[in-house]
């Protein structure tokens, strides 16, 4: 990587290019609502979400270069960063904002309003946002050569290769199609069941299965197989060692909170009255393992942000590519927020709990731009920050008077709010990275973001909503594995009534794999979802292995790998974007009507999923045309 004083961007900064067009703004925001439902789905099913930069890129380009034939690398760069706010806002959401449609389910209270989704989720985007403009100049500037900033790199390689960007964009749009069309068959048909199982009668308590959908197969792709491999791990441990151990010894007693004979329990039950617990104490304990481990790498971030307040922004005499936004304007939009925080009901808080919420929040927004340019923001720890601030949120309402339901939905509003703030903070930074190697305005890029979180926040509210009312939270549909376990946590530390000992084998099961230099979170999250979740993302995992194994050039192998990962984004986001639409159809009454009258058997299932990974393969090992 070139040091940063020899460094000049693509498009330099005394020459001026489209950027900021309305084009840029339309397609950005469609995107933005777009992947926000996609990721919102994907995430709610199988707890990870994936980067809209690189698709949104390549869609951007598809159209403005070959449908508009207009040739403007920046206009494509404005796109990228209003789409994929959508789809960090719908990250930071899911975590934590179902628990309060749960809490609703069990009739502790009313369900949110979609005003008030939108109002946490706005804040939150738009903090994180804030937060990142005083720190763009010591992050990307100041430390480009030595923060690798890995998607905010690899989307600007894309934009800069931009004479492909039609093929690119053609190959995430067959991805999107194929998987829609094989959701659409296989869970609106029904033609065949996208879930295969067995359960072993002579090992009681195990069950093997695997969930055959298209969006499993690309996150194990866009994962790769390591990450796979501990997702199936921790899958392994819970419904092949834990729960076949808890059927073994637990006989025909009555464990809580089962309120059945264990002898009688079925492996889904074993799972959702056990199992669930130890991996929630799992991935609790990960995600604070993950923040005590880069406690020095927090402060010394902390430090950096807080001295470059003190330098100018937003002047207007800088260059181009210098100007951020005004800091009196950055000044208004804080003290708005702190003041509707202190107002809004749904925030238990006095004047000065409103002001910590959003010191805390820039605490984590300079701890997480931090993280994604040094480990990507696949690996940013946001579900950690979220539960460490849940925990003390929690304790710190308890300890003021606001106990109950009162105080649990104020702890997960706050948790929400600062979980979207590090989700979106770590986005912003990566298109702030990509904007820098491109020649983008820094100021241009900070409107596009809150654009994008404007929009995204004005969606997400009527996606839950749609979502909870098609399948509801929590179930094999859509598990929503973080947003659960941040419920159960906010209740045992106001309510006492957790299985602390269930939670804490899970905590020490986490610490042991931390011990054995197995990254925790991947793993965690592997004991906390059915096994068949697992089994589906490996399967993509090992069409990675191969296509890497297969001998090539070192180029010739990235860009198979490249063609995977846009193909399979694709494939994410038809089969994310169906569900959403059999979600319509589920409300609406219409699901049963479409549903075919017969159905192939399992065996059939897993011919048709095998196929969707052998065309994968072909897929990514296809020699482009020169």
């Amino acid at each position: 990587m070139d040091n940063k004083n020899e460094f000049k961007p693509y498009i330099p900064a005394d020459k001026v290019v489209p950027e900021f067009t309305v084009t840029s703004i339309v397609i950005g925001i469609i995107l933005a609502v777009v992947f926000g439902a996609a990721n919102a789905y994907l995430g709610l099913l199988v707890g990870m979400t994936i980067s809209a930069s690189i698709p949104a890129a390549v869609i951007s380009m598809g159209v403005i270069r070959v449908i508009l034939r207009r040739d403007s690398i920046l206009e494509n760069n404005l796109v990228q960063t209003i789409g994929s706010a959508g789809e960090s806002l719908a990250a930071g959401a899911i975590f934590t904002l179902p628990a309060l449609f749960l809490w609703a389910e069990e009739g502790k209270i009313e369900f949110p309003s979609i005003v008030t989704i939108f109002l946490i989720a706005l804040f939150g985007g738009i903090l994180g946002v804030c937060f990142m403009v005083p720190l763009r100049q010591a992050l990307i500037v100041e430390e480009h050569g030595t923060l690798p900033f890995p998607e905010g790199t690899a989307c600007a390689e894309v934009l800069l290769a931009g004479e492909e960007g039609g093929s690119k964009a053609g190959t995430v749009f067959t991805g999107l199609g194929i998987a829609a069309v094989y959701k659409f068959v296989a869970d609106g048909l029904k033609l065949f069941p996208s879930e295969i199982g067995y359960a072993f009668k002579g090992y009681a308590g195990s069950q093997i299965g695997i969930q055959v959908l298209p969006s499993l197969a690309g996150v194990g792709f866009i994962c790769g197989p390591k990450i796979s491999s501990y997702m199936l791990a921790g899958g392994t441990l819970s419904w092949f060692v834990l729960m076949p151990a808890i059927a073994l010894f637990g006989g025909d007693a009555t464990v809580f909170p089962a309120t059945d004979p264990i002898s009688a329990l079925s492996p889904s039950e074993l799972w959702s009255n056990y199992i669930k617990y130890i991996g929630a104490g799992a991935v609790a304990a990960g995600g604070i393992i993950s923040l005590v481990k880069t406690f020095p790498l927090i402060v010394r971030t902390f430090k950096q942000a807080m001295a470059s307040m003190s330098k100018k922004h937003g002047n207007k005499n800088a260059l181009r590519t210098e100007q951020d936004l005004p800091m009196p304007v950055l000044l208004v939009l804080l003290a708005i927020i702190v003041v509707l925080i202190w107002l809004i009901p749904t925030f238990p808080v006095n004047p000065i709990g409103s002001l910590i919420i959003v010191i805390f929040g820039f605490f984590f927004a300079s701890v997480s731009s931090r993280m994604v340019g040094l480990i990507g923001s696949s690996n940013n720890p946001v579900s950690g920050m979220a539960i460490a601030t849940l925990i003390i949120a929690t304790l710190l309402l308890k300890a003021t008077g606001s106990t109950g339901t009162t105080g649990m939905v104020g702890a997960i509003a706050i948790g929400g709010v600062i979980c979207i703030v590090a989700a979106i903070a770590g986005d912003t930074s990566q298109d702030l990275k990509t904007g820098f190697i491109v020649g983008a305005t820094p100021k241009k890029q900070q409107i596009g973001e809150m654009i994008g979180v404007v929009a995204s926040a004005a969606a997400i509210g009527g996606v839950l909503y749609l979502l909870n009312e098609a399948w509801g939270y929590g179930t094999d549909e859509i598990p929503a594995a973080q947003a659960t376990m941040m419920k159960m946590l906010v209740e045992g530390i106001m309510n006492a009534d957790l299985p602390w000992a269930l939670i804490l084998i899970g905590v020490f099961i986490a610490v042991v794999v931390e011990i054995l230099q197995i990254p925790v979170m991947p793993f965690a999250v592997g004991m906390y979802l059915p096994f068949s979740l697992s089994a589906g993302i490996m399967a993509g995992g090992a069409v990675r292995f191969i296509v890497e194994k297969v001998k090539g050039t070192e180029a010739q192998k990235k860009e198979r790998t490249d063609k995977g990962v846009l193909f399979t984004s694709g494939l994410i986001a038809g089969e994310g974007l169906m569900g959403i639409v059999l979600a319509v159809l589920a409300v609406a009454n219409v699901a049963e009507v479409i549903e075919l009258p017969f159905s192939l058997p399992q065996v059939g299932s897993l011919i048709i999923f095998i196929l969707l990974l052998v065309y994968l393969y072909f897929r990514c090992m296809k020699k482009s045309k020169k």
